[in-house]
C-alpha cells in the first residue's frame, strides 16, 4: 500500500470516531476471508482480533503468537480490503516502551491505520501494568506513528473492569483515571472492555476526555443504545471467531451423530467465496 492511500485511510478512520449518526462499529476479523466478508456487508472499518488471529494459527491469546505472525496477518488484511484496518497488538510485544514503538512502526509498515494497546498483563498477581509504564508505551506508539508520517488512531485500553481489579465500587474511578492518563500520553480514544451496565458506560463516556470504545456482545446494550449513552466506538473482539468455531463444532457433531449435513445448508456458496477472494487478491496486485 502506498503512503498516500494509507494516510487517507488513517484520516478516514479518525473521522469515523466523530460520526454524529452513531457509534463506529469496528468489525473484528481474524483472517483475510473474514475481513472480506465484513467488507462485503458494508462495514466502515476492520479491527483485528488478537485472540482470533492467534487461534487461526494455533496459539492462545496473550502474546503467545510470535509478533511476526501477527504482523503478517495484519498485512494480509490491510492489502486485501479497501478499508481502514486497526491492529490489536495486545500490550505491544515489548518489555519496554522502545520495543512497543518498534512494534507500532512495523504495524504501520504492514498497512494498519490504528493500534489497540492494553494495560493488562495476564498475570493474576499483577493484572495491570503500572499506569506510568503504560503511558510511556502509548507515548512510544504515538512517536513511532509520527515518525512514519501516518496519523494512526491509538486506542488506549484499560483492563480495570475486564480483569476485575480492586473493589467494584472503585473501578469506575480507576478506569477513568487510567484512561485519561493514557490519552494525555498520546492516545486518541479509550477502550474499556468488560462493562455492560448502562449507568457505568454513560459515566465513562461523560468523564473520559476522548471517544469511548466498549466491547459489544451478549448482555451488552445494543449499538444504538450504546450511542445514546455516549459511546463512540463498538468492537466485538473474538466473539465472531468463537461463534464461528461453535458453528463448526455443531457441524462436526451432526456429521458424527446423525451423518447428515443440515448445519451446512446456509454455507456461503463456493463460487461466491472464490469471487470474494479473487477481488481481494486483485487489490493486492494493483
Amino acid at each position: 500500500m502506498d503512503h498516500d492511500t494509507q494516510r487517507d485511510r488513517a484520516r478516514t478512520f479518525r473521522a469515523l470516531h466523530e460520526d454524529a449518526d452513531g457509534p463506529l462499529v469496528l468489525a473484528n476479523a481474524w483472517d483475510v476471508a473474514s475481513a472480506l466478508v465484513y467488507e462485503r456487508l458494508g462495514v466502515a472499518a476492520i479491527g483485528t482480533s488478537s485472540a482470533g488471529v492467534a487461534a487461526s494459527v494455533g496459539y492462545p491469546d496473550g502474546e503467545r503468537i510470535p509478533r511476526t505472525e501477527t504482523l503478517a496477518a495484519v498485512e494480509r488484511m490491510a492489502e486485501r480490503v479497501a478499508l481502514p484496518v486497526s491492529a490489536d497488538i495486545e500490550a505491544g510485544y515489548g518489555d519496554a516502551p522502545g520495543g512497543v514503538g518498534e512494534t507500532v512502526a512495523r504495524v504501520v509498515d504492514a498497512g494498519a491505520v490504528g493500534v489497540n494497546l492494553e494495560d493488562g498483563t495476564g498475570d493474576p498477581d499483577r493484572p495491570l501494568r503500572d499506569p506510568a509504564d503504560h503511558a510511556a508505551r502509548i507515548e512510544a506508539a504515538r512517536a513511532a506513528a509520527d515518525d512514519a508520517g501516518v496519523p494512526i488512531v491509538v486506542n488506549a485500553r484499560t483492563d480495570v473492569f475486564w480483569a476485575g481489579v480492586s473493589d467494584p465500587d472503585d473501578r469506575l474511578e480507576r478506569a477513568v483515571e487510567r484512561a485519561n492518563r493514557y490519552l494525555d500520553a498520546g492516545g486518541d480514544c479509550a477502550f474499556v472492555p468488560g462493562v455492560t451496565d448502562a449507568e457505568t458506560i454513560a459515566a465513562l463516556a461523560d468523564r473520559i476526555d476522548a471517544p469511548l470504545n466498549v466491547l459489544g456482545g451478549p448482555g451488552a446494550p445494543s449499538v444504538p443504545a450504546l450511542g445514546e449513552l455516549g459511546v463512540a466506538r463498538v468492537s466485538v473482539g473474538s466473539g465472531p471467531m468463537r461463534a464461528t468455531l461453535a458453528t463448526l463444532e455443531a457441524i462436526g457433531e451432526e456429521l458424527l451423530e446423525t451423518g447428515t449435513y443440515d448445519r451446512m445448508a446456509d454455507a456461503l456458496p463456493y463460487d461466491e467465496l472464490a469471487d470474494l477472494l479473487a477481488d481481494g487478491l486483485a487489490r493486492r496486485e494493483r
